[in-house]
């Protein structure tokens, strides 16, 4: 499991995780089943507190998206993601509305912002290998 955080994002790293987590469970790529790694080796993996991890995975659990099982672990739940293909748009339209309304602010044409996109895209992608 690729999970990537940013401490400067602004958004609150248990909650970086859990969107991570959320959107690799509803593209497919974590599969129902399949086990996530333990608190604290995703702790020491993303260099943070085990008590992150753990908030993190509470909060996939009340989401009904990972099911703990007693002394074996913590499984992406049989059910799948409850992030549906409507859903998952809906997610990315808010999305994109927002950058593209601060792209519009910083006099960002629709072209400079593709480029940026797939530059980072680039960037992501060389990371995974």
């Amino acid at each position: 499991m690729k999970i990537q955080i940013s401490p400067t994002d602004g958004v609150p790293i248990y909650l970086q995780i859990v969107n991570q987590v959320k959107y690799l469970a509803a593209a497919g790529r974590l599969k129902p089943g399949e086990q996530l790694p333990p608190v604290r080796a995703l702790a020491e993996q993303l260099v943070i507190n085990p008590n992150t991890v753990a908030r993190a995975y509470r909060e996939l659990e009340t989401a009904g998206v990972i099911t703990p099982r007693r002394g074996a672990g913590v499984y992406v739940s049989s059910a799948g993601s409850p992030l549906n293909r409507r859903e998952r748009t809906r997610i990315l339209t808010e999305r994109i509305d927002q950058l593209l309304a601060e792209a519009r602010q910083m006099n960002v044409s629709i072209e400079e912002l593709t480029e940026i996109l797939r530059s980072r895209e680039r960037t992501i992608l060389a990371r995974e290998e």
